[in-house]
């Protein structure tokens, strides 16, 4: 986990001390606050530990590593797909988060990786939704940083992805849709509304089954938040395992049992650095099509 950034007032304003300035900013965190300071995890910004008689200057910013909440550890292996010097591409399970947000932490690919497989400046090139499993790539040297996150944010990397969903009597084996999609902050579903496209999805069905199920391949040449799940479900076939679309279904906190089938696939590029054509591919596959079962939470039921 990256440290927290605290930027203290200028002095003049308030108390003296930073440690008195800080028990007054964060009343509801004074145990955590006083063990990092007792164990020198409170530090300037070049790393030395806060005592009260370190010296505020304007401007000035101190640095600390916050206890996580506990959470509930998601099943399922951060596989490493390849390694180098420059990137790691890892298999992420179905539920665990690309970085730490909201209640994800330390149940996170980032912190999972950097424990488990590190450097501590491994960094995300990319994001995967928290419920989509499969290709992952990071960056190890912030020196390449920039230039594999560049390739994602202009939508270099080819990226395909496997889903599971309806597949009625004439289904169309490509279909194409294009939309505009908003996503508002504090709202669960991302919406398609009237304007210029700016989200655009291949897919084509690759195979059938009796139940009426099939195996999708996607292609999205944009990124927009939730953009495969939107248009699978516009064109009204939702991913198995969708608890946004059509509707909001409410989750039993720690219930793994109905993963979302969907799956990052592969993405293919051309490496920043040495010019080469580089494509991993997941060796993960999809429940729902593998076992032919269809999986159900007891734990998952409409709100009211």
């Amino acid at each position: 986990m990256d440290p927290v950034r605290i930027r203290l007032a200028d002095p003049g304003q308030g108390p003296r001390s930073i440690p008195e300035e800080l028990r007054r900013r964060f009343p509801d965190r004074l145990e955590e606050l006083e063990a990092a300071l007792a164990a020198g995890l409170v530090v300037t910004a070049d790393g030395r530990p806060v005592t009260d008689a370190t010296r505020r200057r304007r401007g000035m910013d101190v640095w600390t590593y916050r206890e996580p909440a506990p959470e509930v550890a998601v099943p399922g292996e951060l596989a490493v797909l390849h390694r180098d010097e420059r990137v790691l591409v890892v298999d992420k399970p179905h539920f665990l988060a690309t970085t730490p947000r909201a209640g994800h932490v330390t149940e996170t690919a980032l912190v999972r990786a950097r424990r488990d497989l590190g450097p501590d400046e491994l960094a995300p090139a990319h994001r995967l939704d928290r419920l989509t499993a499969g290709v992952l790539l990071f960056t190890t040297d912030p020196a390449y940083r920039a230039a594999y996150q560049d390739l994602f944010a202009t939508r270099r990397v080819r990226k395909t992805y496997l889903a599971v969903a309806p597949a009625p009597e004439g289904t169309a084996r490509v279909r194409e849709r294009s939309s505009r999609i908003v996503k508002t902050r504090g709202v669960l579903q991302a919406a398609e509304v009237d304007g210029e496209a700016d989200a655009h999805s291949r897919i084509t069905l690759l195979d059938r089954r009796d139940d009426q199920l099939g195996l999708y391949r996607l292609e999205p040449t944009t990124g927009r938040t939730h953009q495969l799940r939107v248009h699978m479900n516009a064109l009204g076939t939702p991913i198995l395992g969708d608890d946004l679309y059509p509707s909001i279904r409410q989750v039993t906190p720690g219930d793994f049992s109905d993963p979302l089938q969907l799956l990052a696939e592969s993405i293919e590029f051309t490496d920043p650095v040495t010019g080469e054509t580089r494509r991993f591919r997941t060796r993960r596959g999809l429940e729902a099509w593998e076992t032919g079962v269809v999986p159900h939470s007891p734990g998952r039921v409409d709100p009211a």
